[in-house]
């Protein structure tokens, strides 16, 4: 009799209440500003709640297809994924806003394709290190082929421009290499040749540096660039133990910008205090544990990089929401996953987390 395939529990549970919390707080945090804005106090959560519906079903469906059928369609997605990023940089295809091209629109609905991309990249190196783990310590072999892929994929999403979103799939490459084995010597050389670029590409847009800048004194501006990091701090701090209480934040009533995406964890914070703060930081532990758990417990290798690769994805896009509401990092526009409000985010977050929960089916101790 074939073993009942039975995916991680405590996994999906994770998950389910992230999401939950994050519909929550995204009406929380949003209200007031999307009434002011769109006269609907229920703009923004009518559009998350929407997102985590079809969320769901697309994890279902990814739970339910054999996560190995991945391999088979690497080239496919990874063409598809650099045919978006071109075309969302063409004006008839994608709007402007606030100076940059990141969204596809087609009335009420949006689509960012630089997650796509990230969920490709970790499909790409996982086939590709499984395939070629045997080689993985040549650098002409081994890590110039991953990193032309990701190099060309980060370039394309610089135009957008979104700094941030090209160093994750840059740095994803390194972590999986590691993982798998690569030269720790070899990474060092490449990553500390690229500093320069990084370092030119910082400092030659105004808004970057200024960024820089703040985030080593925000309150040598504390009225502009300094003013967002200085509201979260004050909406941090004055949470407390326990919070001031669901819906009561001060700091979303138009003084923490855009209170509902980057920065919701601030609202958070200060609604549901330290406690409440700590608890969501240990449901994303508890979720980076068991996708760590079902990569080393899973049953080739292609499935321990797939799982592992979209584990690490997730932890730092909410490693680096964390730390720049918290101000240990620079201010970046990357959204805290299933809470924050995003549509495309959730989406490729909620696909990510249905094929880890089908690799879990797969793994040795299943």
């Amino acid at each position: 009799m074939p073993k009942k395939l039975v995916p991680d529990m405590w996994l999906f549970g994770v998950v389910v209440a992230l999401v939950s919390i994050g519909v929550v707080m995204v009406y929380s945090a949003s209200a007031i500003v999307a009434a002011d804005r769109f006269r609907d106090p229920y703009f923004f959560l009518k559009k998350q709640l929407f997102w985590a519906l079809l969320g769901f079903g697309c994890l279902w469906a990814a739970m339910t297809l054999d996560y190995r059928s991945l391999q088979r369609i690497v080239v496919p997605l990874l063409v598809l994924s650099l045919v978006l990023l071109v075309l969302v940089l063409v004006p008839p295809f994608s709007q402007e806003i606030h100076g940059t091209r990141r969204w596809f629109r087609w009335g009420p609905v949006s689509f960012q394709p630089a997650e796509l991309a990230k969920f490709s990249l970790v499909v790409y190196l996982a086939a590709f290190l499984a395939r070629r783990r045997e080689v993985v310590e040549s650098f002409w072999l081994g890590l110039l082929p991953p990193l032309l892929v990701a190099g060309a994929m980060a370039g394309l999403v610089l135009l957008q421009p979104d700094l941030g979103s090209s160093l994750a799939l840059v740095a994803l490459v390194f972590c999986l290499l590691f993982l798998a084995g690569g030269r720790l010597k070899q990474m060092t050389l490449v990553a500390a040749s690229a500093l320069p670029l990084v370092a030119v590409t910082i400092f030659m847009a105004p808004y970057r540096s200024r960024r820089i800048l703040t985030f080593l004194d925000p309150w040598a501006d504390p009225r502009g660039s300094g003013f967002q990091i200085i509201q979260s701090y004050l909406a941090l701090g004055s949470g407390g133990l326990f919070g001031r209480g669901l819906g009561e934040s001060k700091q979303k009533l138009f003084y923490l910008p855009e209170p509902h995406t980057d920065f919701i964890f601030a609202v958070l914070g200060e609604e549901v205090g330290l406690l409440g703060a700590s608890a969501v930081v240990c449901l994303f532990g508890l979720l980076i544990w068991r996708g760590i758990r079902i990569g080393l417990g899973a049953p080739d290798l292609f499935g321990a990089f797939l799982a592992l690769g979209l584990t690490t994805l997730l932890a730092c896009q909410t490693l680096v929401n964390l730390g720049v509401v918290t101000g240990a990092l620079p201010t970046k526009g990357l959204p805290l996953p299933f809470v924050s409000f995003g549509g495309s985010s959730l989406l490729m977050a909620m696909v990510s987390i249905g094929v880890l929960l089908n690799v879990s089916q797969h793994t040795r101790d299943a």
